[in-house]
């Protein structure tokens, strides 16, 4: 019998990504890619025209297809489905005034963390709505309905019909309540100025539509719960993914609200709970100690390996410019430690030691609000690829590091949930997974004990 195949679609900030994947066993046997043009607003019809670049001619080949996207970007629409104007994307931040205002009218951090899961910021949806009110009141007026990346391709993959999004993907707006899993319409409407339709919430396993050649659609999600999926992130794990920034996340039962902003209580693609933790310094501290030292990469690693645990006494807040955990946008990085006998392999040891005791407080993070034991730690992104990374982190986090190898995770997880579609199960199909490699190593607890304190008592204003 011939393989039966699903098609996985990344649809992130840069690129759209196409798997072509066995729907059996999980194997990707093609895979396309198409850009996307630069910036923070974009025309979503680009997105459209990426797609079809990237997927069309296998569209016939699949018995099933889901969307994954890149969270939060607004993609306003006229009462005739039209777009209105460029999609604010997730990293277009001139609606913070309009966050701070919403967090305001909902009585606070904490209260608006009750209501819709995380404490609003730029990136989420409402605030975006609320800054087209205030500065484009014709456009906002013209704007009937609003959906979410994935959402608008997922609509026209199945020929706009009806308007579907996921639980996931939803409930990155700050419009959508996570302890009652629904929409909260009047929230929107306030945040626009008048009321606007949402599209329907799909459940996990549900098929929202079909291809032009007949091939069942999921539902679709945000592209971290798409990667949550993609890496079979399960209860006890946490990922992390030290990119520009450095984001945790991890599975929960139960939806989270924290009044700190320091973990947004997103809810995942299978029914549960997604928080995540974001630190604003992630791979730069290593492009930083590696420019300072003038090496490259793969040497700034060596030198940091050839260090003791403790950098010989240096300490570094890795606050390069701002940070969110915890939440000190104005503060700066801090070296503390320096003598006479400092070494080169100090310095470099030292900065790594930073970037990951920087990375476990978004863990602690997580763990404060979930109330979840980190039993993994699964390590993805640029800065993962640093073999000093790899063999440090065991020792700062106290258990096993797992690095999978590098693959599609995202788009993966998309063709997961479409399988799960197709064949209606209860649970979504269990595949082999990341193949990874586990970092093991003893304890040191001083290295984060040293970092907590220069965190405390400089407050990253050196």
């Amino acid at each position: 019998m011939s393989p039966q195949y699903v098609l996985g679609i990344d649809s992130s900030t840069q690129s759209c990504k196409s798997v072509l994947v066995d729907a059996e066993t999980g194997k990707i046997r093609d895979l396309r890619r198409a850009p996307h043009p630069d910036g923070t607003q974009v025309a979503p019809q680009a997105w459209r025209a990426a797609l079809t670049d990237s997927c069309d001619d296998l569209m016939s080949q699949v018995a099933a297809v889901s969307v994954a996207g890149q969270q939060h970007g607004m993609v306003a629409l006229d009462a005739a489905g039209e777009v209105v104007r460029p999609a604010m994307l997730w990293n277009d931040t001139s609606s913070a005034p309009q966050a701070r205002d919403l967090i305001d009218e909902m009585g606070g951090p904490q209260r608006c963390a009750d209501s819709i899961g995380s404490v609003m910021v730029a990136s989420l949806t409402a605030s975006k709505l609320r800054w087209l009110r205030d500065n484009e009141p014709k456009n906002a007026a013209r704007t009937s309905d609003v959906l979410l990346p994935h959402d608008y391709l997922t609509w026209h993959l199945g020929g706009c019909k009806e308007m579907t999004t996921d639980h996931g993907d939803a409930s990155g707006t700050g419009y959508y309540s996570t302890s009652e899993r629904a929409f909260l319409p009047g929230l929107a409407g306030r945040a626009l100025g008048h009321p606007v339709g949402l599209p329907r919430i799909a459940g996990p396993s549900e098929v929202v539509g079909e291809t032009v050649h007949g091939a069942p659609i999921a539902a679709g999600t945000g592209d971290n719960m798409a990667a949550a999926l993609g890496l079979g992130l399960r209860p006890g794990d946490v990922c992390l993914s030290i990119g520009t920034s450095g984001v945790a996340s991890a599975v929960a039962e139960h939806s989270v609200h924290d009044g700190s902003g320091m973990v947004t209580g997103f809810a995942d693609a299978t029914g549960r709970y997604l928080p995540l933790a974001c630190t604003l310094n992630g791979a730069r501290v290593l492009e930083l100690g590696a420019r300072l030292l003038g090496v490259d990469h793969e040497e700034f690693g060596r030198l940091a390996l050839s260090a003791k645990p403790g950098s010989n006494g240096v300490c570094a807040l890795p606050y390069l410019d701002g940070e969110r955990t915890p939440n000190r946008p104005d503060a700066n990085g801090v070296l503390r430690g320096l003598t006479s006998t400092t070494g080169r392999e100090d310095l470099a040891r030292g900065l790594v030691e930073g970037l990951l005791c920087s990375m476990r407080d978004a863990v602690l993070a997580l763990e404060a609000a979930t109330g979840v034991t980190t039993q993994r730690i699964l390590l993805i992104g640029g800065g993962a690829q640093s073999e000093a990374v790899r063999r440090i982190a065991p020792q700062v986090f106290g258990v096993g590091v797992d690095v999978p190898d590098a693959g599609e995770y995202v788009a993966l997880g998309a063709a997961r949930q479409a399988v799960w579609a197709l064949t209606g199960e209860a649970d979504p199909p269990e595949w082999k997974g990341a193949a990874f490699t586990t970092y093991d190593d003893a304890p040191q607890p001083q290295i984060y004990e040293r970092y907590a304190e220069l965190r405390d008592q400089t407050q990253g204003w050196g």
